[in-house]
């Protein structure tokens, strides 16, 4: 098999996202990381919610699905159980994700699945033209808030913690190369794995800008003696930040991941399997209803 490199993962059609967005980095960022990982585009399959960043799944090379909002997650275990030797990538934004998809995103972590979860967080919502989100910060105004918004803001870093997820991690899409490490580990981790990016909206949100995120983020690689294993600590450094930590928050390694834990789930994909019945067994099924 020939190596791969992020010009495999490309394809010819044009991201249509404002000049700017911070998801082009996001896109190009999964696409350097399965290239340094080594992994071949048929063996990638990148699952997306409805939004802005929902588009993505169709502009990377690999197989996509581009499903309803909110519902990406759900989509993605089903590929997954199909399909255990896919590398699988579900991707959304904070309204797709923490908004109409939180309670997917919640079960998604107790069961632990083998998939990488890529949020790109705007802290509004981009393709219906500017409404607050789920992680607008309380006073923040936007067209559905023009006097400030009187609901707090959910903190995603918090709420999967708190959730039990096995790999947490957060980044900023103007942190490329922390970006790519971060995905990097996420794809490489046993079980459910998730990286929320800070990824600027450049055309509604004037509040949580490129400039907000380089004076706001504190970066745990720059932490002396920081230890993502130490849960009471990634506790600390979410709430030190007010959730604007970057880098590998937590990470547990002992949590067994669901496919290992299924009754009878064979090593070979079902999709792979000989699903033809035996005539005989056939035979014997018709004789109940005879």
């Amino acid at each position: 098999m020939t190596a791969v490199t992020v010009k495999d993962f490309r394809n010819d059609v044009r991201p249509n996202w404002c000049p700017g967005c911070g998801d082009f980095s996001v896109q190009a960022s999964i696409q350097r990381a399965l290239a340094s990982l080594g992994k071949q585009p048929h063996e990638v399959a990148v699952i997306s919610g409805i939004g802005c960043s929902g588009r993505i799944s169709g502009y990377i090379n690999t197989y996509g699905f581009h499903g309803v909002h909110g519902r990406a997650l759900p989509a993605a275990q089903g590929v997954k159980l199909a399909n255990r030797d896919l590398t699988v990538i579900a991707s959304g934004g904070d309204g797709d994700g923490f908004g109409i998809g939180l309670n997917h995103f919640m079960h998604a972590v107790r069961r632990n699945m083998d998939i990488t979860y890529i949020v790109m967080d705007n802290q509004i919502y981009g393709l219906t033209k500017g409404q607050h989100s789920p992680t607008s910060a309380h006073g923040f105004t936007a067209k559905t808030t023009p006097s400030g918004n009187i609901e707090n803001a959910l903190v995603p870093s918090r709420i999967a913690l708190a959730a039990g997820i096995g790999f947490l991690a957060q980044g900023f899409s103007s942190d490329v190369n922390q970006l790519v490490s971060l995905i990097e580990q996420a794809i490489q981790y046993r079980g459910f794995a998730l990286v929320n990016v800070f990824s600027p909206c450049v055309t509604y949100n004037k509040i949580n800008t490129y400039d907000y995120f380089r004076e706001n983020v504190v970066r745990l690689d720059d932490t002396p003696g920081y230890d993502p294993t130490d849960y009471r600590a990634a506790e600390q450094a979410i709430a030190d930040s007010h959730g604007l930590c970057t880098g590998v928050i937590y990470r547990n390694d002992d949590k067994v991941a669901y496919e290992d834990q299924i009754p009878g789930f064979r090593e070979t994909p079902l999709v792979q399997a000989d699903l033809k019945l035996d005539e005989s067994i056939f035979a014997e099924v018709l004789k109940e209803f005879a």
